[in-house]
């Protein structure tokens, strides 16, 4: 087992890998900014490393420091967590070539499925179902370019394959204004990805987002767990997510997960990984693949009883996954809420200090979070300071959880999203299940 392992990562997910490697008896190296200094895991850590001031690009984007802290503790790997370089082909292989373990895929696999267009010819080699489009970067032949788009059928986006998280699309509703939407997207693609290639697909209008979490290890063997709905996004940014998906059958469940797995197999897959799919009439559609943990990793935990962080160290020390799909249960139903220091009306941050924290409890509850009564939330990184999950028996038994949870939770002396949620959790289309991507944007008047 791996002996030393650098957490390249802050706050709750930092907190989360530290308690994993303790369980397991692996050391931990702590690399933090000097806003960071009072993280709940840097304080639990083994060792600690200051690489860099306050701002990501000196500090968590930092890769000779984060490189240079592994070295100077004598650590054997580095655990990137989620966001930050979690998903950087160039950081990995810089890890690597330097002697230590990357606990997440091979640098190979983080490239092909970070670029769109060659993650959708993998997917649709291994049987994959995507959303029909263009099957390749888009050329400067306008009149090819509208021939595709008549082929497809308005409405079409047009994506950037470097883009993520929202970024670099443009939906075009008719042919009229396709060119000059191709022309936009490609500066913007060139100028936030500095890769200008583009390609086309069909506009989706009323899809939900659903997703496969998958583990696999480097002798072949790959499972899947199972899907997750997080259609309760505002932004394109999740806001509630909950496994498994309301509606989904067991046949669909097997047939889809099987070919994620045969995915994995095929592109000589490592760690845990994720399918996302946009599910529309009863259809997935494959739309990208994170080469990452997820935020929303813990209700498939929840359901499962399998520890994805646990799974991603052993297979980074080499070994087999400990479970076969046969293996793989779903039990009750699992819902998360994310919780940010925002204003839950105008969604400002709202960093600060926190006077008083009280987590909430009783059966079934989960909460990751790393702050503390007395713990300054930092202004300059992502809001989310925590997260909650309730698990039950079914759907209705883990809403009546969550319900109670978020009365109970207490965080004063900054403003949280917790509003936000109670308001959700009241809304009957929520309750009934299987609310589409533009539900909560649409009820909250941004669109």
């Amino acid at each position: 087992m791996l002996e030393k392992v650098v957490i390249a990562n802050r706050g709750e997910i930092a907190l989360r890998i530290l308690r994993a490697c303790r369980e397991m008896g692996i050391k931990t190296v702590a690399v933090h900014s000097t806003a960071d200094n009072n993280l709940k895991h840097v304080l639990l850590a083994d060792e600690t490393v200051c690489i860099g001031p306050p701002q990501s690009i000196d500090s968590y984007l930092n890769m000779p420091a984060i490189i240079s802290a592994a070295e100077v503790t004598d650590a054997v790997a580095v655990h990137p967590g989620y966001g930050f370089l979690s998903e950087n082909a160039d950081f990995a292989e810089r890890v690597e070539t330097s002697g230590f373990v990357f606990i997440g895929p091979s640098p190979n696999a983080i490239r092909l499925m970070g670029d769109k267009v060659s993650a959708i010819q993998a997917m649709q080699s291994a049987g994959v179902p995507c959303v029909p489009g263009s099957d390749g970067p888009l050329g400067e032949d306008a009149d090819e370019n509208m021939r595709i788009g008549r082929d497809i059928g308005y409405p079409i986006i047009i994506k950037a394959s470097g883009g993520g998280g929202g970024r670099g699309m443009r939906v075009v509703h008719a042919e009229a204004s396709l060119i000059a939407a191709i022309t936009v997207t490609k500066a913007e693609a060139r100028a936030a990805f500095d890769n200008d290639v583009v390609y086309m697909e069909k506009y989706l209008e009323h899809p939900r987002h659903i997703e496969f979490q998958v583990l696999a290890d480097s002798h072949g063997n790959a499972i899947h767990l199972g899907e997750r709905d997080c259609s309760m996004q505002r932004r394109h940014q999740k806001v509630i997510e909950e496994a498994p998906a309301p509606g989904i059958t067991e046949e669909q469940r097997s047939r889809i997960g099987a070919r994620c797995v045969r995915a994995c197999q095929d592109i000589g897959y490592r760690s845990a990984g994720t399918f996302e799919f946009l599910y529309q009439d009863d259809e997935f559609y494959f739309i990208e693949m994170n080469t990452r943990l997820q935020v929303e990793h813990p209700v498939t935990e929840m359901i499962t009883g399998i520890d994805i962080v646990r799974e991603q160290l052993r297979i980074a020390a080499g070994e087999r996954l400990s479970i076969t799909q046969d293996d793989v249960r779903i039990l009750g139903h699992a819902i998360e809420c994310r919780i940010n220091a925002e204003d839950p009306k105008t969604f400002m941050p709202s960093p600060g200090l926190i006077n008083l924290w009280h987590a909430p409890g009783g059966p079934g509850m989960r909460v990751d979070s790393h702050i503390y009564s007395g713990y300054k939330v930092p202004p300059f990184y992502d809001s989310m300071i925590g997260k909650i999950i309730a698990h039950g028996s079914d759907r209705d038994a883990a809403i009546a959880r969550m319900k109670n949870a978020l009365t109970e939770i207490v965080i004063d002396g900054i403003k949280t999203n917790v509003p936000l949620h109670q308001e959700i959790f009241q809304h009957a289309a929520f309750q009934a299940g299987g609310t589409d991507i533009h539900y909560l944007e649409k009820r909250l008047g941004l669109v």
